[in-house]
């Protein structure tokens, strides 16, 4: 029974870890597919840009760590600042 409850116990935390990661790319993925917007693309469509961001980054490890850099990147960065100083960390998440 102890066995039961134990897997049962591991089986939640899994789960929940799983959520938060995909919640965490929704909001990483449209904060930057909004800041596009706002600096270069005023009809930037951020709902489809955030959608194929968050399959992006859910699909790949090393994608996440990337919208995490470039997410991280252009948070205090001016729209100029951010275009020139991290492109290499956005390069693939917006177009």
């Amino acid at each position: 029974m102890l066995k039961i409850i134990l897997s049962g116990a591991l089986a939640i935390a899994l789960v929940s870890a799983v959520g938060c990661s995909d919640a965490e790319n929704v909001i990483s993925c449209h904060d930057v597919c909004s800041r596009y917007k706002d600096c270069f693309d005023d009809d930037y469509d951020v709902s489809s840009c955030t959608n194929r961001c968050q399959a992006d980054a859910s699909d790949s490890d090393s994608r996440q760590s990337r919208l995490n850099s470039c997410n991280s990147c252009i948070d205090d960065k001016s729209c100029a600042g951010a275009a020139f100083g991290c492109a290499t960390q956005c390069s693939g998440i917006v177009p």
